[in-house]
């Protein structure tokens, strides 16, 4: 028995840079033996041979390619031209399958505004059935309202067991890492509450602009990009409290709590502890670069960076600040967890002269994946002892030698597999809404304008300020 896989929008941009390139590296893994088909569904495209060509530049030069696994990965390939919302097309490739399928996982890679369509379609085709598995990607929605109304849609066909929600930040390995982290060594482990840390930061930054997402960009912001999904999510893999086992509904429920321990920003609060940027004309690496405003061709309010001061009020977390910083045509592109303790209770190098910097525990998620340690220690050398910051690599000395998979080859094992630990529940999706909701109606009521930033630039000097209200500072980025 075999599981078929059904790719709608397989001719797109999505499909084409992101899932074959996954699903070939899949191949050459071995790790496609319980797959059957491999069938696109191309408004376009009308035949295997000729997405095959189209898709063929993008994988010839990616990691673990080889023309071994290309051909394999062409055996399986069919192509079916047709509309996503029409049932017709799912019948015909309901014909297709063999007698002994196990099941079909069914990848959604075309706007949230086809899912309701696509998911009638398939169930009017007698594919809504137990052994479907259905993967949609983001937005989900673009707020609590919508996204609850896009899940009504494709609950009319399928159970919640059924739907794998990507997020493609769960999964990177250092993400995942962050599990291993902190249940997996006491010394860290110990260590992780309010009780020994002062606070956290965790950014994004990027160096790109819209990239020709203008359209979307406008409509949707630095918030509904990146705040409600990727940084709300590696947030509670930071918080969430340790489950009873490495099951996925164990993993999930732990994130959903600390989802509804969020502290909502109101009042005042909003503009002392949230962040509006959008860039201006700047330069990266010597490049002069436009402003926003400029790629839109038009005067906008929409938000190009965000930093917000969140509170999760648990007992573990009360008091403990997560600083969260995201932004587009930032100085460098990274994305990193800085774990702040708190400075040690007394000083006894005080007659010194010596302040004793706080101990930091970074964890680089990308591009170069690792951990680094922040410690003091003695100079060497003769008489009064003399301290020095010094920064120990925890990362693997080999890790640069193995090779690593990408998010989504990953994620579509995962759910070849079955298993949704990587995959993001509706109650998740529900409790990020409300609480960013309840952030954005407050910018709207009181006319919380962007701050502007230069392009190459660590964001608006706002942020800056909100840090140092709290005595701390952002890590490793000049303003």
């Amino acid at each position: 028995m075999a599981l078929d896989i059904l790719l709608i929008g397989g001719d797109g941009d999505l499909a084409i840079r992101k899932l074959y390139p996954a699903l070939v590296t899949l191949e050459s893994a071995g790790q496609l033996g319980n797959v059957g088909t491999i069938t696109a569904v191309s408004r376009k495209v009308a035949s295997a041979e000729e997405l095959l060509e189209k898709m063929y530049p993008k994988l010839k030069g990616s990691d673990g390619f080889c023309e071994d696994s290309w051909t394999s990965f062409k055996k399986r390939f069919r192509c079916l031209k047709g509309d996503a919302s029409s049932p017709e097309v799912f019948s015909e490739f309901k014909e297709t399958l063999s007698k002994d399928s196990e099941g079909v996982l069914v990848y959604l890679a075309v706007p949230p505004k086809v899912f309701g369509g696509a998911c009638r379609a398939l169930r009017d085709a007698g594919l809504a059935i137990p052994s479907t598995r259905l993967v949609i990607e983001k937005p989900l929605g673009t707020d609590r309202e919508s996204f609850r109304l896009l899940n009504e849609e494709m609950r009319e066909g399928f159970e919640e067991s059924q739907i794998y929600r990507i997020d493609h930040y769960l999964g990177k390995e250092s993400v995942q890492n962050l599990l291993a982290l902190r249940f997996a060594n006491q010394m860290i482990g110990s260590l992780w509450s309010g009780n020994q840390i002062d606070h956290v930061q965790i950014t994004i930054a990027e160096e790109v602009g819209l990239e020709g997402r203008s359209n979307f960009y406008e409509e949707i912001g630095a918030m509904r990009d990146m705040v409600q999904n990727h940084l709300l999510q590696v947030m509670c893999l930071l918080a969430m409290e340790p489950p009873a086992n490495h099951d996925a509904e164990m993993i999930r429920a732990e994130k959903y709590k600390v989802l509804r321990c969020l502290k909502p920003i109101t009042g005042d609060d909003i503009k002392k502890h949230t962040v509006r940027g959008q860039y201006i004309e700047g330069s990266i690496k010597g490049e002069m670069l436009p402003s926003y405003k400029e790629e839109l061709g038009n005067t906008s309010n929409t938000e190009t960076f965000v930093s917000i001061r969140a509170e999760i009020d648990n007992w573990r977390w009360t008091g403990v600040p997560f600083y969260l910083r995201t932004g587009k045509r930032m100085h460098t592109r990274t994305s990193e967890i800085v774990i702040q303790l708190k400075s040690p209770k007394h000083n006894i190098f005080g007659k010194s002269g010596y302040s004793l910097k706080p101990n930091q525990l970074r964890i680089r998620l990308q591009p170069d994946a690792g951990i680094e340690m922040d410690f003091l220690s003695k100079k060497p050398g003769l008489g009064e002892i003399e301290l020095e910051e010094l920064r120990m690599d925890l990362s693997d000395p080999e890790a640069h030698h193995k090779h690593t998979y990408d998010a989504y080859a990953r994620l579509m094992l995962e759910a070849i597999n079955g298993d949704q630990t990587l995959f993001v529940s509706a109650e998740e999706v529900d409790a990020s809404w409300a609480w960013i909701d309840g952030i954005k109606n407050e910018w709207e009521q009181q006319n919380v304008a962007v701050k502007p930033y230069a392009s190459g630039s660590a964001g608006p000097v706002d942020s800056a300020v909100m840090m140092a209200k709290d005595g701390r500072e952002w890590s490793d980025l000049k303003i």
